[in-house]
């Protein structure tokens, strides 16, 4: 028997999934397919590490290490929810929730004294930031939005703010000093393992990280953000944002890059309060409140402080006397800088410049933004946009092209491979890569606060990626450009490569372009302006900005790209979507029992893992996927989606709307009569009982509802709350 397997995340896509999954499972038995879970939560991913402090009940097995296995071979078939890339704040609120529950597990040690706290923290620290795609992501990206949803949003355009031409949003980045301007980048002449080491102005030597293995082809990049420079360039923005009376925003990717961007958080933090810092420094990290986590921790545990009173006058003080900063909740008091997962960059700069080039101030209405991004790695392909809107007005979501992508990002290449890499320096001297013989491969001088980074890229997922693309750019006869700045260290060998590889294919008749990203963010613009589509083909950070960017501006969301993995052993992996505002589904849940998280992602992916089965082999799996496409085009054009608010369609009445269109494509479909004879019976049975099935879904709204747990709800409860409807369930249960 095929089997599919489908992951149990986080947050809303979580509980959707207690809706959804019996939907799943139930009419993928009729085509022979198994549908199994995995729990990748944050939750279960912390259990799956502390089996020595769990009772023999409560332990459970390492769910994330045995799909990256699964990943590497033919059989794979994964459909992959969003998941919570956790930072520190998020890790200990998860680790707080299970202890509640009665999981002894041990706290996470701030400071590390004894060996035993080491090992503690390193456990920990192995589910912190982007742990999970790494793991799976054994293959590079396919991201594009399919047909049904690009033409329901022309039909349907969402909404776009008014652009002005002298609106005084901007992108301020460093430029040098900063990660792309200290790049060094080699490519490995052969098989090797490599050590980073420290050498310090009194000439001794740290080992910082040793036994690195590397391939024959493989790019390794080092670079530095000096951390003088970044307090000056800080300084400076805040000054900016005051002169030029706009608010002041940072966006970081502090769940991706896990270690490097809660530093940087730090310095903003510092940065916007330094007589706060300057005075109360010592007293805050006496007690353990880093800026690191963000001003939001801060103030939560002043309470604890015998001046806590006066250290938050202080900090009430210096916000005041600073620029007005952008805020995640004016109404709570919750700014840009509380917490380092709030304003994701990739999610933050898309929204920003969809609506207006605006964030919202203190005062609950929208401004112009100063919007921070330290390394200028990336930064100039925002603010290329916000000057096309700046020039040219709003995009209209009715006639805009497309621009789909091909990310490079298997075997963690690039920056997600940066996270055991990466030190924040403690002396003066100078950072060094050397091969096995002592080969000096990278070298830079480092002063105490920088921030060291190296990465690795392997030569085979390049290669793929290369083929991915061509196989795209002739599937749907598309421009695609490659975006690589030859003036950067990493893309001058990429570029290279690049060339090289393009040779193995048949490019006839192909536009295949490479291009600074910053060049082909224009060009991309200017086509969608015109309504003609353009692949992007990047790497693996611009893979996560163009994703969000681009769909957000097109659709409204990230959330409806179909994203399929073709795993480089053969198998698949299908993702879902993104996860950015499931924080707040969930609260809305709680309160009034409403879930307003669309689950369209994962329609579109559960399509093409059939699709997957298809071409292995189960004909009738085909059938399904293809029934479930048009079941799916149904529900956008009958407005079956997740509405907004109480007494309205929500995520389960979705749920049922998507079961009812997909048993009636089933039922009159042709290809497969024995699946015409299981569903035409469960079509009627939905269709005549859709009315009483509805009045099922919206009764139970508008009063709190107990799922047990925000990290890991009881199964239990999430499942009443989440299957409330007693017709829908027993008419599903007629196909177990």
């Amino acid at each position: 028997m095929a089997t599919i397997i489908y992951t149990l995340t986080d947050e809303a896509p979580m509980l959707a999934t207690y809706s959804f999954l019996p939907v799943v499972q139930a009419f993928a038995s009729s085509a022979g397919v198994d549908v199994e879970t995995r729990d990748i939560s944050l939750a279960g991913r912390i259990l799956a590490l502390f089996p020595d402090h769990l009772t023999e009940e409560q332990r459970i097995g390492d769910a994330l290490t045995e799909l990256g296995e699964l990943a590497n071979t033919p059989e794979a078939n994964i459909i992959k929810l969003p998941n919570i890339s956790a930072s520190l704040p998020q890790l200990k609120a998860a680790v707080k929730e299970l202890r509640s529950q009665g999981y002894a597990l041990p706290s996470y040690p701030d400071d590390p004294q004894t060996e035993e706290d080491r090992e503690i923290r390193s456990r920990y620290d192995r589910v912190k930031g982007s742990a999970v795609n790494p793991v799976l992501r054994e293959g590079n990206s396919d991201r594009r939005a399919p047909s049904a949803v690009k033409n329901y949003a022309r039909r349907h355009p969402h909404a776009m703010g008014i652009w002005s031409s002298d609106s005084r949003t901007n992108v301020a980045t460093m430029g040098r000093d900063d990660f792309r301007s200290n790049e060094q980048s080699v490519v490995l002449g052969g098989d090797d393992t490599l050590t980073i080491r420290h050498i310090g102005s009194d000439g001794t030597t740290t080992v910082l990280k040793d036994g690195v293995t590397v391939l024959e082809g493989e790019v390794v990049d080092a670079t530095v953000m000096r951390a003088a420079a970044l307090d000056t360039f800080l300084r400076e923005q805040i000054a900016r944002a005051t002169a030029e009376d706009v608010l002041f925003s940072v966006h970081l990717k502090a769940t991706m890059m896990k270690v490097s961007d809660p530093i940087i958080f730090g310095h903003v933090v510092r940065a916007f309060l330094p007589e706060v810092f300057e005075r109360y420094g010592a007293d805050l990290a006496a007690a353990g409140l880093s800026p690191n986590n963000g001003l939001g921790g801060i103030l939560d545990g002043l309470s604890a402080l015998p001046n806590g009173d006066e250290i938050r006058a202080a900090i009430d003080k210096g916000i005041a006397d600073g620029p007005r900063l952008a805020m995640v909740n004016s109404d709570k008091g919750i700014t840009n800088l509380h917490v380092p997962s709030d304003v994701i960059v990739d999610a933050s700069m898309p929204a920003m410049i969809r609506t207006s080039g605006h964030m919202w101030g203190p005062d609950g209405q929208e401004h112009d933004t100063l919007a921070v991004i330290p390394d200028s790695s990336y930064a100039g392909i925002y603010q290329a946009v916000l000057d096309d809107c700046r020039a040219n007005g709003a995009f209209d979501p009715a006639t805009m092209g497309s621009v789909p992508n091909v990310g490079l990002m298997a075997q963690k290449a690039e920056e997600y491979g940066s996270h055991d890499k990466t030190f924040e320096i403690s002396t003066e001297g100078r950072v060094e890569v050397v091969d096995a013989a002592g080969e000096v491969l990278t070298s830079h001088e480092v002063a105490p606060g920088d921030i060291w980074r190296a990465c690795q890229t392997k030569d085979a997922p390049i290669r793929d990626w290369v083929k991915l693309a061509v196989t795209r750019a002739r599937a749907s006869q598309t421009p695609t450009v490659f975006w690589l700045d030859g003036s950067r260290a990493h893309d001058r060998n990429l570029i290279a490569k690049v060339e090289t590889y393009l040779a193995d294919h048949d490019t006839e008749g192909l536009d295949l372009r490479i291009l600074p990203p910053v060049e082909a963010a224009r060009l991309s613009v200017e086509r969608i302006r015109r309504g003609e589509d353009t692949i992007s083909v990047t790497g693996n950070v611009l893979r996560d900005y163009n994703t969000d960017l681009f769909p957000i501006l097109e659709l409204g969301t990230s959330a409806k790209m179909l994203s399929v993995v073709p795993l480089m052993n053969g198998g698949g992996l299908f993702e879902t979507g993104a996860g950015g505002s499931a924080p707040k589904h969930v609260q809305q849940l709680v309160q009034e029992n409403y879930l307003r998280w669309d689950s369209l992602g994962e329609f579109l992916a559960l399509a093409e893992s059939f699709r997957h089965e298809a071409d292995r082999g189960n004909a009738r799996a085909g059938v399904l996927g293809e029934a479930l496409d048009r079941a799916t085009e149904r529900l956008l054009n009958e407005n079956k989606s997740p509405a907004r608010r109480v007494g309205q369609i929500d995520n389960r009445g979705s749920h049922f709307w998507l079961a009812c269109y997909w048993a009636h494509e089933l039922a009159t479909q042709t290809e497969d009569d024995a699946l015409a004879t299981t569903f035409a019976p469960v079509a009627e049975q939905l269709t005549s009982n859709a009315e009483a099935i509805d009045a099922e879904l919206i009764a139970v709204q508008g009063s709190p509802a107990d799922i047990g747990g925000y990290y890991r709800p009881d199964a239990a409860k999430a499942s009443a709350v989440m299957r409330p409807s007693d017709a829908f369930n027993r008419i599903l249960a007629t196909l177990g």
